[in-house]
């Protein structure tokens, strides 16, 4: 069974900065074993059909278990070290430069960067996007109750997340363009294998810091060009969740299973990156030309690859 076709967006804290509850608790899940970024997707399916399987039917992973005990089991926890995360455009660096030093083993249990998969909360925002573009044919076949009764069940999981926000934000079947103005086109991380092999990967990591100055200017350079929707709003909104996080944290973007819909050549020479950060300078300096000419290869280069849906 091929992974789920989704790309990811992720936040990883440095652990030091977790209240001591959550801390423990993510702790115990490091001494278990992190998840394999190449697995996270299969997790996440697993999760939610055990859920929908069980007798009575969920609505959401941890339904059904005391208040206390609820994220037991459903703390799955991605990790890096900070000199895994490469900072290439700070001022007098090169590729050497890293989030915090740079010697194999500088780091400790206590400052690796981690990064929950919030299965729960996830799963109760889902539904809450669910809910306001499904039709109510959809909505009455789905639902095991009333909608506005699953809406507030939804709400309340959500208001459960210490901090505000999840630490992971996804897109099915095609990466949403600003995502790519976050990153350093130079970071990208390349491994092809064969289609089927969970180790073929597209991946960036960049510091927080950095991820957040560039979706500010972004932001500020299309809202002023093109106005205050579309891209701009997914900017605005970005930036603003990048801001729940820690400032020593760092972001990854990773196309996930999306990779299994692209052969070797054609993610050799994606420059979906690349491409996004010339048309921010495009319209800064107001070249028409160069802004419909890139917005057209890479529309048709996502929407190529969103097509392969009808194939699945």
């Amino acid at each position: 069974m091929p992974r789920p076709f989704v790309a990811y967006l992720r936040v990883y804290e440095p652990l030091s900065s977790f209240d001591a509850t959550s801390r423990d608790r993510l702790e115990r899940a490091l001494r278990a074993g992190p998840v394999a970024p190449s697995v996270v997707a299969d997790r996440e399916r697993e999760v939610w059909l055990r859920t929908q399987l069980a007798s009575p039917t969920r609505l959401f992973p941890g339904d059904g278990v005391p208040a206390g005990r609820r994220l037991e089991g459903l703390t799955d926890v991605l990790v890096i070290r900070p000199e895994d995360v490469v900072s290439l455009d700070a001022p007098g660096a090169d590729t050497g430069s890293t989030v915090a030093g740079d010697d194999e083993e500088s780091s400790t249990a206590h400052d690796l960067l981690v990064c929950p998969l919030d299965i729960r909360a996830r799963a109760a925002a889902g539904m809450v996007g669910f809910l306001s573009t499904a039709s109510p044919p959809l909505l009455a076949e789905a639902l095991p109750m009333a909608p506005d009764a699953v809406r507030s069940r939804a709400a309340a999981v959500v208001a459960e997340m210490a901090g505000g926000a999840v630490h992971v934000v996804s897109s099915t079947w095609s990466v949403p363009l600003p995502w790519f103005s976050l990153v350093d086109p130079a970071a990208r991380r390349l491994v092809l294998a064969p289609l089927d092999d969970p180790e073929r990967r597209v991946s960036w990591r960049v510091p927080l810091a950095d991820a957040r100055r560039r979706a500010e200017h972004a932001h500020g350079v299309v809202r002023e060009s093109i106005g205050p929707e579309g891209p701009a709003a997914l900017l605005r909104d970005t930036g603003r969740w990048l801001d729940h996080f820690h400032p020593g944290s760092a972001l990854e973007l990773d196309y996930g299973g999306l990779v299994q819909l692209m052969d070797d050549e054609e993610l050799s020479e994606d420059t979906s990156a690349q491409d996004v950060h010339r048309m921010v300078e495009a319209f800064e300096e107001g070249e028409a030309a160069v802004i419909a000419e890139l917005y057209e290869k890479l529309r048709d280069f996502w929407a190529e690859v969103a097509s392969r849906e009808r194939f699945s």
